[in-house]
């Protein structure tokens, strides 16, 4: 019963403060110090600062900032532009046709970014023009958009699993190679349903492609090349344990640069624009992290998480009930916040539960970013919705229901991965890690 009490306090704070349009990371703050005010006898100042700091100068943090700014880099490149030229010839023959280079891209550009909004971004700018032009159906335009562009909370350098694995202590490494063959299995589970659609559908018709012989798509293709490099080296310095996460993002910020100023578009005023789009983004998430890291240190003295993992573990659910419970509660904690919030806002709870349950952390990440996907597209506070909004000029009703097919294929990616944990667990558990993890 107590625990009831401080929880209701505890979310009342919290909406009282968001609703009130106070940052995250400073509600999440407040809400700590009301709980240590209210239920310890502790210093709550000295307590404060210590942790801020603790959770601010963590060395596995850095590589958040670092794979922030080469997303904010190849933002500002005619790297999109190259995507669909390279792609589109592969993709025209497929059922569906240029409808899968908006899967395609989103996949490969996410493998570079990071960032869910800067994948949905910097492939819509090209393939929305592209493909209305040759009178591919609108909701699939949209609907594929806004789906494929989560992939890049999924796909290796993920945002969100670089705060996941702060926020838990796992190694970040481990957590990218989990995310690689999940990532590519939701991609074919997409590209899977375009296919069928565009078969069944009458309204799918669009205008056709010039034939273009196997030697025209190969020199096509070389515009992939300078994207590809760059995965490479991101990617394969983790992979032969050359590099830390944190190494691997130094590395792709210096490939990002190779890569604007090989294209002519590294100008003095595009570098200190995707340096200040880098410092203000970062700068949201430490905080962020700050407030979370402070909010688990007082749920912990007030013995909140430890109380409501005895009170899952008396309900004596499964596994799979454990799993289901927190798939409705992330889908309707999805609805209000962003992916990153509400993955550091509810670990202190959660993480103490899929312990005792006995659920893999590494594949729990994993479990967790889809499920934060899909928040990426409900409304009321779908992010990609606003940024297809603001691209398209649609209502935001028109790409809520062009955006839901994929949400449910989202959910049955949920079911594959319970059915199936090897395809997260697999490539984690063999790998050379590199020094540091």
């Amino acid at each position: 019963m107590e625990d009831a009490s401080i929880i209701v306090l505890f979310l009342f704070v919290l909406f009282l403060l968001l609703g009130s349009g106070v940052w995250v990371g400073l509600a999440l703050m407040g809400v700590a110090w009301v709980g240590m005010e209210l239920f310890t006898s502790r210093p709550v100042g000295d307590v404060m600062l210590t942790t801020i700091w603790s959770a601010s100068s963590s060395w596995t943090l850095t590589a958040l900032p670092l794979f922030i700014w080469m997303g904010e880099i190849l933002y500002r490149t005619r790297l999109s532009e190259d995507m669909f030229k390279g792609l589109s010839p592969w993709m025209a023959g497929l059922p569906g046709g240029l409808v899968h280079t908006n899967i395609v891209g989103c996949t490969v550009f996410a493998a570079v970014s990071g960032s869910s909004a800067a994948t949905l971004t910097t492939v819509g700018k090209m393939s929305i023009p592209e493909l209305r032009k040759r009178e591919y159906p609108e909701t699939m335009i949209i609907g594929t958009l806004a789906g494929a562009a989560t992939l890049g909370l999924m796909i290796p350098p993920s945002l969100t699993l670089i705060v996941y694995g702060v926020t838990i202590n796992e190694s970040i490494s481990k957590l990218f190679f989990a995310g690689i063959l999940p990532g590519l299995v939701l991609a074919s589970m997409f590209m899977a349903y375009v296919a069928v659609t565009s078969q069944l559908s009458r309204k799918w018709n669009p205008a056709a492609e010039p034939p273009l012989s196997f030697g025209q798509r190969v020199r096509n293709s070389r515009f992939l090349i300078p994207v590809f490099l760059l995965i490479a080296v991101v990617i394969g310095s983790m992979y032969l344990g050359y590099a830390t996460a944190t190494e691997a993002a130094a590395f792709g910020v210096i490939g990002g640069l190779l890569l604007a100023a090989s294209q002519g578009s590294l100008t003095w005023r595009t570098f200190t624009e995707s340096l200040m789009g880098a410092t203000r983004t970062s700068a949201m998430i430490a905080l962020i992290l700050a407030g979370a890291a402070f909010l688990s240190l007082a749920m912990g003295f007030t013995g909140l998480p430890r109380g409501l993992a005895n009170l899952i573990a008396a309900w004596e659910l499964s596994r799979f009930e454990l799993l289901m419970v927190l798939l409705v509660f992330y889908i309707i904690l999805g609805m209000f916040l962003d992916g990153i919030s509400s993955v550091v806002l509810t670990m202190a709870v959660v993480e103490p539960m899929v312990r005792q349950a006995g659920i893999d952390l590494i594949w729990f990440g994993i479990f967790i970013v889809v499920v934060v996907e899909m928040a990426q597209i409900t409304p009321p506070i779908g992010f990609n919705l606003f940024v297809l909004q603001g691209m398209t000029h649609h209502e935001m009703g028109f790409i809520a229901r062009a955006a839901f097919p994929m949400f449910l294929i989202m959910v049955v990616m949920v079911f594959v991965l319970i059915a199936f944990p090897q395809i997260a667990t697999w490539l984690p558990e063999n790998i050379r890690q590199g020094p540091g993890g």
